[in-house]
Formats: C-alpha cells, structure tokens, sequence
C-alpha cells in the first residue's frame, strides 16, 4: 500500500480571497480563434452579429472573467481605427506578429458585443498598441471606448452604433515588449518610459483604470527580473500589476518533469512577487502590486505545423493543438498554481478561448467542441470562488530530471462564502494511485458532494471532431468522510475535485 499523502484544512488558515478575474481567458487576431471561431457569418448556429451561439454557450459552461483583447503579439500592430466603423469601409491590413492578412470583419465592437454575451462576469481586457505606436494612440482609443459624448471620437462611437461606452476597466499597456520577436521591441529603459507616460495619459482622463505593465515574457529571458524592476522603478505609482507569461509542453519525451511544471509556475509567481516588493521597498511606497498572469497554457510550441500555411493568409489554421489527458493534468495543475498564490495573482488569462491553444475547438459551417483541457477550467471557474486554504502537503515524491524530487500530490482547497469547500488535486505519477487524507478541522463538514476525476487508461486519450467525447470527467470510487476526515484515492495521472458541505 503506497504511503498516503496528507494534508489539513483550518478556516483561520487562508492565503487569500480569489478575485474572479483569475479566470480569464484571451482573444487574439491569430489562426481562427476569431474569424470561424468566436466569430462565422453563415454559420448555422450564428447569431445576427455573426458570432457562433454554439461557442458562446460553450464559453458560458467554461466560464471565463476578464477576456483580454486584441493581443498578444497582434497588438504591436494594431491599428485600433481599423476596426471601427461600417465593416465594408474597414481597410485589410498585412498582420506582421503572425504573417497573415487581417479583413477586420471582426473589430472593438463585435468583441465588445461577444464580452456582453459570454456570460455575467465577463469582461474586457484591453490592451493598447505600445510597439508601433503611443500615448496619442492610446488615449484616442480610451476616448473612443468610454467617454459618454460630447467629443468627436466618443460622438463617432455613438455614429458606429454604440451610444453607451464600453467601460473598459482593465487595461494593458503593451504586449511582451521585451521579445526581440516584437513588432517595436524595446528595453527596459525604452518600455518604462512609454509605458508610465501613457498610464499618467490614461488616468488623467479616469484616476480609476486599472493598468497592467509588460513583464517579462517568460522567465527564460536574459533581461528576467532586471527587466520587471527596470520597468516598475518608472510605473510603479501609475500601474496596479504587472504581467507574467509562461506555457508547458512535454520535452523529449521526458513526461515526469512535464507533470510537474507547476514547480516552475509557482517558482516564477514567486520570484516576480519579490521583485514587486523589493522595488516598492526601495520606492518607500506603501502600495503593492499584483500580478497579471495574462498568457498561460499548455503549447506545443516546438510541434511542426500539420496544416498547410502560406504567409499573408487569411485567418489559417495555426497552433491548433489538440490536448490529451496528460496535458489536461498539467493545466489543471497549473490552476492549482494560481489558486495557491491568490493573495498576488488576482488577474489570469487562459491563453486562448477557441482553436489556438485552446479548450474550445471548431470546424468551419460544423460543431463546436470541448478540449480535455476545458474540464478542469469549468471546474475551477465554478468551485474556485471564495478563500484560498493554506495547503501544505505531506506526501510521496518521486524524481524528476528537471526539477528533482517533486511531491506526487499537487492541491489547494477553497472555501465559499456558504461554508462548502471544494479541493482540487492532481496525482502526477503516471503508474501508481495515490492514497489522499485531508484532515478537516474547524470547518463543520459532514458530507461530501462529489468526487470528479479527469483520467483515462490511455494517457493520450484526446477529443477530436471524430470523437468529441472521448474524454470527459467521471465519478471517483471510494472516497469517504469519516470523523472530520477526508479519505479518497487519486487514480494515476489524474486531475481530480472534492466538494464537501
């Protein structure tokens, strides 16, 4: 019998409340996440807009907050007047982030309508073009999108149909800046400088915006952490976060370091978190920033192409991978991350919503589908809301070639504000159960809900357009609430939820 792994929950022991805004998700002008993805005049199921109703429903099941828009690497060539106006009018544009051409058939309005309708606690992230262009630029958009009337650009919002302005909170200021792989890359020096002029720009015309500035673009970069206290020694006082960036695949075949990748998320959180700090403390300020995980995933970045592109095509199949259970751990496990650090992280994208690197997958004039990476999402988006409980795990480890010994368990707990309390787990060893006894002490539960388990015998199980359904959660077996203590087994390499009330 394998060593159980334990933990135990108290209510006076928490991390942090989850801002909503940690399930967000992302919508870039890249493959066909847009255009036959969100976005299909014609299609059967299409609304009078042109949106999908098949993939807004989906996206309501998967629950995403704050929607980040235009970009990613597409923003460092936005050109936001090319999406406005009458759609016949808008001019076609060369996209130089990923080598196609942009009809802006889909602009700020249509996304502003899709955010409207893909769920209560939707919202707009939006981003602004600090490559190609400036504070003139940026401040017009901002104008534009939410001043009520009475200037020539919100009076021409209000010509282009929209009366009401978009109320746009959560903006960013620019996108990966750092990358030599940027249309207008920049240094710290350079990026700062732009970055606190137009953040001052932007809140003299609201005080209340909410900014976030370019960190790194992943923690691999030469300029990482130099680069985030460069950066915020020029904003500090006029930004509310700043960004992270990171994605995971499975390297040479080396699948046990691949399951344990939240070791470096984790890492990464951490190491920015001080950073923050430490500039504030050199700063005097009294403020703290937070973090805006806006780009995460599992992608196979490395992975050839398997669809024919040529440069300068209109909206092609690119980065459309399809996941696997074994990735669908990881992701969950990623989740699990941010949860566990929701006193900093209180802003996170999924990176994206539809067909690139996402959970929701699309055929053009067919069916719209769902990822195994979708199922932990839902899941988290719907029993992640409330506290974060302080989980520290006694459990089993096992060794990996990049990270060395790593915990089998992977888990955090949250409770809601009516004292049910969801736990959230994934057993990375590949061969092995994993026995679980979380200790519940304090917090008066008598009953457990449920227990979902994401596994499959074959860990490269996937849903694909022939077999939508082949991997879709489960019920657990012989999981136990027995005198304030939760008993349950994990099935190797799953991703499991406990509700308990």
């Amino acid at each position: 019998m394998n060593r159980p792994a334990r933990f135990t929950l108290h209510p006076d022991f928490t991390v942090g409340a989850v801002n909503p805004r940690l399930f967000g998700s992302f919508v870039e002008h890249l493959g066909r996440c847009v255009y036959t993805g969100i976005h299909e005049p014609g299609h059967p199921t299409a609304d009078a807009a042109g949106l999908r109703t098949d993939v807004l429903e989906l996206v309501r099941e998967l629950g995403p907050t704050a929607l980040r828009y235009p970009g990613g690497n597409f923003v460092s060539g936005y050109r936001w007047e090319d999406s406005v106006g009458p759609v016949d009018e808008r001019p076609r544009r060369l996209d130089l982030a990923w080598k196609t051409t942009e009809s802006n058939r889909f602009g700020l309005a249509e996304f502003i309508d899709f955010v409207r309708k893909a769920g209560p606690e939707a919202e707009p992230m939006m981003a602004v073009n600090l490559g190609t262009r400036g504070v003139t630029e940026a401040i017009q958009l901002q104008e534009y999108a939410n001043h009520p009337s009475g200037t020539e650009l919100s009076d021409l919002r209000a010509a282009h149909g929209d009366k009401d302005p978009y109320g746009i909170k959560l903006w960013c200021l620019g996108n990966e800046v750092d990358g030599p792989w940027q249309t207008g890359h920049k240094t710290a020096e350079e990026y700062g400088r732009i970055a606190a002029e137009t953040a001052r720009a932007m809140r003299q015309i609201d005080p209340d915006l909410e900014l976030v500035a370019s960190g790194s673009s992943n923690s691999g970069m030469d300029t990482f952490g130099a680069w985030e206290a460069t950066v915020l020694t020029e904003t500090y006082d006029l930004v509310d976060y700043v960004s992270l960036h990171s994605y995971y695949w499975e390297r040479d075949g080396d699948r046990d370091s691949f399951l344990a990748s939240a070791v470096d998320m984790e890492a990464f959180i951490e190491k920015v978190v001080a950073t923050c700090d430490h500039v504030g403390a050199k700063l005097k300020s009294e403020k703290r920033i937070n973090l805006s995980f806006d780009e995460w995933n599992v992608w196979y970045m490395e992975k050839p192409n398997p669809h024919p592109v040529e440069d300068w095509q209109e909206a092609p199949r690119l980065l459309e991978d399809v996941y696997s259970v074994t990735d669908a751990v990881v992701f969950g496990s990623l989740l699990i991350a941010l949860l566990r650090h929701a006193d900093r992280v209180t802003v996170a994208c999924l990176a994206q919503l539809v067909n690139v690197i996402a959970p929701i997958m699309t055929e053009p004039g067919g069916p719209a589908w769902r990822q195994t990476t979708f199922f932990p999402f839902a899941q988290a988006s719907t029993y992640g809301r409330g506290t974060v409980l302080d989980v520290r795990v006694d459990s089993p480890t096992h060794p990996t070639a990049k990270y060395g010994e790593v915990d089998l368990l992977h888990a955090t707990a949250v409770r809601h504000d009516d004292g049910t309390v969801a736990v959230f787990a994934v057993n990375r060893s590949q061969t092995r159960a994993l026995p679980l006894e979380v200790l519940l002490s304090g917090l008066g539960l008598t009953e457990l809900v449920e227990h979902s388990v994401l596994a499959d015998a074959d860990p490269e199980a996937r849903n694909t357009l022939t077999d939508q359904e082949r991997v879709v959660p489960h019920a657990g077996e012989g999981a136990v609430l027995v005198d304030g203590t939760l008993k349950a087994t994990l099935e190797p390499l799953s991703w499991n939820l406990i509700r308990l009330a």
